[in-house]
């Protein structure tokens, strides 16, 4: 008989964190799901309404983590997340959206939620926001939330799409058309594009002029 060459192993292993998502779109459900259980730490059960993921808590099971979808069917909003936050089989419940504005998003926060994950994240970046999120911590999307402060409250900002102020914030960094390119996942000669809109939308005449009016102003 041959031993086994690291006894420990199989004790040490930590069990499956258990998650429950419900969204009433199918191909999010199934991705999500097959994302996770790629990683060989997460057990999920999926449903495609709030009132199933309810069904299913209130019959005894437990999740670490319970992702509700904020406009599917019986949620009503914060309402749907509030009645899921009382059971007890419900150890940290966050929402996932691919609609909602920032201003929801803080509002969920606010609430309590282990997090708000908006549906546009990389599913790398979903992955490690589900596992963040079992193991006890609050997720934030900090670039989706200081996006939308900064484009509300900064006249400098009012003047920028959303990918401008990304590429006006990493010109801020020093950073090269290559490089910008290589962060946005987009290609150079859009990044050069971008650069000479936003040059003129804020009145600069190169990059370090762009840069200095970004600090100054504030925003990064």
């Amino acid at each position: 008989m041959t031993a086994n060459p690291n006894p420990r192993a199989a004790s040490s292993r930590l069990p499956a964190l258990r998650v429950l998502i419900a969204d009433d779109h199918d191909l999010l459900r199934d991705t999500l799901k097959l994302f996770l259980e790629g990683e060989g730490e997460f057990e999920t059960v999926t449903v495609a309404s709030y009132s199933e993921a309810e069904a299913l808590v209130q019959g005894g099971e437990v999740f670490d983590l319970v992702l509700l979808d904020y406009s599917m069917p019986g949620m009503n909003e914060l309402e749907g997340f509030a009645r899921m936050s009382r059971l007890d089989g419900a150890r940290r419940v966050a929402v996932i959206s691919g609609t909602a504005s920032p201003e929801v998003a803080e509002k969920v926060l606010a609430a309590g939620a282990a997090g708000f994950v908006p549906k546009t994240l990389s599913a790398k970046s979903l992955v490690n926001a589900v596992r963040f999120m079992s193991m006890g911590e609050q997720y934030a999307p900090l670039e989706f939330l200081r996006t939308a402060e900064e484009k509300d409250g900064n006249p400098l900002a009012d003047r920028l799409s959303r990918r401008e102020m990304e590429v006006l914030e990493r010109l801020t960094q020093g950073k090269s058309n290559k490089e910008i390119a290589r962060d946005l996942d987009i290609r150079e000669p859009t990044v050069k594009l971008h650069v000479k809109t936003l040059y003129r939308k804020i009145g600069a005449a190169n990059r370090t002029q762009a840069a200095i009016f970004a600090k100054e102003a504030g925003l990064f």
